[in-house]
């Protein structure tokens, strides 16, 4: 009998209180190498609360989180992206004086263990610029390399965090609402840009857009008040009843609102 490949990522028991509230309530989910997956919920679910765990930004009360089988509850957001653990959107800090280029051949340079304080030689360093160039085109940014990062629009700026979080070469990309603020168009462009990377990047996304989520996830987890009231693909998902009254149903009229 073949073993079954232990998951990339495992969450158990994870708990988070903010006072009196439950922002995590003994949260259990395995994610495995290479799955596309979805957490969805209304607004105070505990979304961005579970990334932040899982981020290294907030300390959880209870629970563990172990990434490639490794222990990683207790360690600091740095230590978590050397393992390949990589959050984009809310801490991806961009340089907008520099070029969207400047700023992914720092990522690769600050991959590669070198500081910041010689960003200088990340503008000439070919070592640095190939490697960044390649990832600008692979978010479909190569035409605007040598652009500035305050004359991006706000779909390009979502564009060049993703391209700075696979500069660090991520196993996982942890996505909080890819999608917000965008036009049509721009959202069609990021749902292509991911769907490029599925496969290739394990990935957790978080995203209010059920239209996006229904067409990229393996399988989507949905969460109301901190905890999980289901899990599974997303034809399951759909025809969940406590998932239709909870969620999906106050979603719909919210769009027909």
């Amino acid at each position: 009998m073949r073993a079954v490949a232990e998951p990339l990522l495992q969450i158990s028991g994870l708990t988070k209180r903010f006072g009196g509230v439950i922002a995590s309530d003994a949260i259990t989910l395995d994610i495995p190498r290479g799955e596309f997956h979805a957490i969805i919920g209304p607004n105070g679910a505990g979304k961005t609360t579970l990334i932040g765990l899982l981020a290294g930004e907030i300390a959880p009360q209870g629970g563990t989180i172990k990434f490639d089988g490794s222990d990683i509850t207790g360690l600091a957001v740095h230590r978590r992206s050397q393992l390949g653990l990589a959050r984009s959107f809310q801490i991806t800090s961009l340089f907008p004086d520099c070029t969207a280029l400047d700023n992914v051949a720092l990522a690769v340079q600050a991959n590669s263990g070198h500081s910041f304080r010689f960003w200088r030689d990340a503008r000439n360093d070919s070592a640095l610029r190939g490697p960044a160039a390649a990832v600008l085109a692979r978010v479909g940014l190569a035409g605007r390399a040598d652009t500035r990062v305050d004359r991006l629009s706000h779909g390009e700026h979502r564009q060049l965090e993703i391209a700075v979080a696979l500069a660090t070469r991520p196993r996982m990309l942890l996505l909080d609402e890819p999608m917000a603020g965008m036009g049509l168009e721009e959202s069609a462009r990021m749902v292509g840009i991911l769907r490029e990377l599925k496969g290739d990047i394990t990935t957790l996304l978080i995203e209010h857009d059920m239209e996006t989520v229904f067409a990229l996830a393996d399988r989507i987890t949905v969460l109301v008040y901190g905890r999980v009231i289901a899990s599974g693909d997303p034809a399951a998902i759909k025809a969940d009843a406590a998932v239709r009254e909870a969620y999906l149903g106050e979603q719909q009229a919210t769009d027909h609102g």
